[in-house]
Protein backbone atom coordinates (compact mmCIF):
# COMPACT_ATOMS: atom_id res chain seq x y z
CA UNK A 1 0.00 0.00 0.00
CA UNK A 2 1.00 3.56 -0.48
CA UNK A 3 -0.19 6.80 1.04
CA UNK A 4 -0.24 10.25 -0.52
CA UNK A 5 2.78 12.37 0.29
CA UNK A 6 2.42 15.65 2.16
CA UNK A 7 5.69 17.06 0.70
CA UNK A 8 7.64 15.85 3.73
CA UNK A 9 11.43 16.26 3.22
CA UNK A 10 12.00 12.78 4.66
CA UNK A 11 9.63 11.28 2.08
CA UNK A 12 11.58 13.01 -0.70
CA UNK A 13 14.79 11.62 0.79
CA UNK A 14 13.23 8.14 0.89
CA UNK A 15 12.40 8.41 -2.81
CA UNK A 16 15.89 9.59 -3.71
CA UNK A 17 17.45 6.86 -1.53
CA UNK A 18 15.36 4.17 -3.23
CA UNK A 19 16.33 5.45 -6.68
CA UNK A 20 20.05 5.55 -5.77
CA UNK A 21 20.03 2.08 -4.22
CA UNK A 22 18.18 0.63 -7.20
CA UNK A 23 20.67 2.30 -9.56
CA UNK A 24 23.69 1.09 -7.57
CA UNK A 25 22.42 -2.45 -8.07
CA UNK A 26 21.82 -1.84 -11.79
CA UNK A 27 18.15 -2.70 -11.32
CA UNK A 28 15.49 -1.28 -13.57
CA UNK A 29 12.07 -0.34 -12.21
CA UNK A 30 10.82 -3.61 -13.72
CA UNK A 31 13.61 -5.59 -12.00
CA UNK A 32 12.75 -4.13 -8.60
CA UNK A 33 9.04 -4.58 -9.20
CA UNK A 34 9.54 -8.24 -10.06
CA UNK A 35 11.83 -8.89 -7.07
CA UNK A 36 9.64 -7.08 -4.54
CA UNK A 37 6.11 -7.70 -5.77
CA UNK A 38 5.54 -3.93 -5.72
CA UNK A 39 4.21 -2.45 -8.94
CA UNK A 40 6.49 -0.45 -11.21
CA UNK A 41 4.09 2.49 -11.00
CA UNK A 42 4.20 2.54 -7.17
CA UNK A 43 7.99 2.37 -7.12
CA UNK A 44 8.14 5.23 -9.61
CA UNK A 45 5.78 7.36 -7.48
CA UNK A 46 7.87 6.71 -4.37
CA UNK A 47 11.09 7.60 -6.18
CA UNK A 48 9.56 10.87 -7.41
CA UNK A 49 8.49 11.73 -3.85
CA UNK A 50 4.80 11.66 -4.81
CA UNK A 51 3.80 8.95 -2.34
CA UNK A 52 4.86 7.55 1.04
CA UNK A 53 5.49 3.82 1.34
CA UNK A 54 3.93 1.93 4.22
CA UNK A 55 6.10 -0.20 6.51
CA UNK A 56 5.01 -3.41 4.75
CA UNK A 57 5.69 -2.03 1.29
CA UNK A 58 9.05 -0.56 2.31
CA UNK A 59 9.99 -3.88 3.90
CA UNK A 60 9.30 -5.68 0.60
CA UNK A 61 11.44 -3.17 -1.31
CA UNK A 62 14.27 -3.49 1.21
CA UNK A 63 14.13 -7.30 1.00
CA UNK A 64 14.45 -7.08 -2.80
CA UNK A 65 17.45 -4.74 -2.37
CA UNK A 66 18.94 -7.08 0.29
CA UNK A 67 18.82 -4.35 2.93
CA UNK A 68 17.43 -3.95 6.41
CA UNK A 69 15.15 -1.00 7.09
CA UNK A 70 17.93 0.49 9.22
CA UNK A 71 20.42 0.24 6.37
CA UNK A 72 17.85 1.82 4.06
CA UNK A 73 17.42 4.76 6.44
CA UNK A 74 21.21 5.27 6.76
CA UNK A 75 21.10 8.25 4.41
CA UNK A 76 24.67 9.28 5.11
CA UNK A 77 27.83 7.26 5.32
CA UNK A 78 29.53 6.82 8.65
CA UNK A 79 31.12 9.68 10.48
CA UNK A 80 34.02 9.77 12.90
CA UNK A 81 31.55 10.28 15.75
CA UNK A 82 30.63 7.03 17.52
CA UNK A 83 27.74 8.84 19.22
CA UNK A 84 24.32 8.99 17.60
CA UNK A 85 22.76 12.21 18.92
CA UNK A 86 19.04 12.02 19.61
CA UNK A 87 18.23 15.12 17.57
CA UNK A 88 20.11 13.73 14.52
CA UNK A 89 18.52 10.26 14.54
CA UNK A 90 16.27 9.47 11.59
CA UNK A 91 12.62 9.09 12.62
CA UNK A 92 10.13 7.62 10.18
CA UNK A 93 6.39 7.15 10.64
CA UNK A 94 4.38 4.59 8.70
CA UNK A 95 1.55 6.55 7.07
CA UNK A 96 -0.83 3.58 7.31
CA UNK A 97 -0.48 2.36 10.91
CA UNK A 98 1.24 5.27 12.68
CA UNK A 99 4.14 2.97 13.60
CA UNK A 100 7.15 5.17 14.35
CA UNK A 101 10.75 3.97 14.15
CA UNK A 102 13.84 5.84 15.30
CA UNK A 103 17.24 4.66 14.04
CA UNK A 104 19.23 4.86 17.28
CA UNK A 105 22.57 3.32 16.25
CA UNK A 106 25.37 5.51 14.90
CA UNK A 107 25.35 5.23 11.11
CA UNK A 108 28.18 3.63 9.20
CA UNK A 109 29.84 1.77 12.05
CA UNK A 110 31.34 -1.68 11.38
CA UNK A 111 29.02 -3.19 14.01
CA UNK A 112 26.68 -5.99 12.93
CA UNK A 113 24.15 -4.73 15.49
CA UNK A 114 21.51 -2.07 14.86
CA UNK A 115 19.26 -0.60 17.56
CA UNK A 116 15.82 0.74 16.66
CA UNK A 117 13.37 2.48 19.01
CA UNK A 118 9.72 1.88 18.10
CA UNK A 119 6.38 3.34 19.16
CA UNK A 120 3.53 1.13 17.95
CA UNK A 121 -0.03 2.50 18.21
CA UNK A 122 -2.85 0.67 19.98
CA UNK A 123 -4.61 -1.73 17.62
CA UNK A 124 -1.86 -1.56 14.98
CA UNK A 125 -0.77 -4.68 13.11
CA UNK A 126 2.05 -5.22 10.61
CA UNK A 127 2.82 -8.57 8.98
CA UNK A 128 6.23 -9.22 7.45
CA UNK A 129 6.75 -12.09 5.01
CA UNK A 130 9.68 -14.52 5.38
CA UNK A 131 12.93 -12.88 4.31
CA UNK A 132 14.98 -15.86 3.14
CA UNK A 133 17.64 -13.62 1.56
CA UNK A 134 18.57 -12.48 5.07
CA UNK A 135 19.64 -15.90 6.42
CA UNK A 136 21.56 -15.54 9.65
CA UNK A 137 19.92 -12.26 10.66
CA UNK A 138 18.25 -12.24 14.05
CA UNK A 139 16.56 -9.71 16.28
CA UNK A 140 15.58 -9.17 19.87
CA UNK A 141 12.29 -7.36 20.52
CA UNK A 142 12.43 -5.81 24.01
CA UNK A 143 9.13 -4.34 25.23
CA UNK A 144 9.35 -1.31 27.53
CA UNK A 145 5.66 -0.41 27.90
CA UNK A 146 2.25 -1.41 26.59
CA UNK A 147 1.56 -4.84 25.16
CA UNK A 148 2.79 -6.60 22.07
CA UNK A 149 1.68 -9.82 20.43
CA UNK A 150 4.36 -11.36 18.25
CA UNK A 151 3.58 -14.18 15.85
CA UNK A 152 6.69 -15.92 14.55
CA UNK A 153 5.89 -18.75 12.19
CA UNK A 154 3.15 -20.65 14.00
CA UNK A 155 4.12 -19.51 17.53
CA UNK A 156 2.30 -16.63 19.25
CA UNK A 157 4.06 -14.71 22.03
CA UNK A 158 2.20 -12.19 24.20
CA UNK A 159 4.83 -9.83 25.58
CA UNK A 160 4.53 -7.71 28.71
CA UNK A 161 6.80 -4.81 29.73
CA UNK A 162 10.32 -6.08 30.36
CA UNK A 163 9.89 -9.18 28.16
CA UNK A 164 12.34 -9.77 25.34
CA UNK A 165 11.74 -12.07 22.36
CA UNK A 166 14.61 -13.46 20.27
CA UNK A 167 13.79 -14.48 16.70
CA UNK A 168 15.16 -15.04 13.23
CA UNK A 169 13.89 -12.56 10.68
CA UNK A 170 13.93 -15.21 7.99
CA UNK A 171 10.60 -16.48 9.34
CA UNK A 172 7.39 -14.62 8.59
CA UNK A 173 6.35 -12.58 11.62
CA UNK A 174 3.57 -10.28 12.76
CA UNK A 175 3.76 -7.34 15.16
CA UNK A 176 0.40 -6.58 16.78
CA UNK A 177 -0.58 -4.25 19.61
CA UNK A 178 -3.72 -5.75 21.19
CA UNK A 179 -3.79 -3.13 23.95
CA UNK A 180 -5.42 0.26 24.23
CA UNK A 181 -2.16 2.22 24.70
CA UNK A 182 0.89 2.52 22.45
CA UNK A 183 3.58 -0.14 22.79
CA UNK A 184 7.12 1.16 23.17
CA UNK A 185 9.93 -1.27 22.42
CA UNK A 186 13.43 -1.66 21.04
CA UNK A 187 14.50 -3.90 18.22
CA UNK A 188 18.11 -5.02 18.44
CA UNK A 189 18.97 -6.42 15.03
CA UNK A 190 22.03 -8.58 14.39
CA UNK A 191 22.81 -8.62 10.68
CA UNK A 192 24.78 -11.85 11.18
CA UNK A 193 27.40 -10.83 8.65
CA UNK A 194 30.98 -9.94 9.57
Amino acid sequence: MIMENANDPLESAIGERLRLLRGARAMTLDDLAGASGVSRAMISRIERGEASPTAQLLSRLCAALDLTLSAFFAFSEGTDDPVSRHEAQTVWRDPETGYQRRAVSPQGTPSRVEVIDVTFPAGARIAYPPETAKAGMTQHVWLFSGSLRMTVGDAVHDLRPGDCLYMSITEGHVFENPGDTPAHYAVVLDRGRP
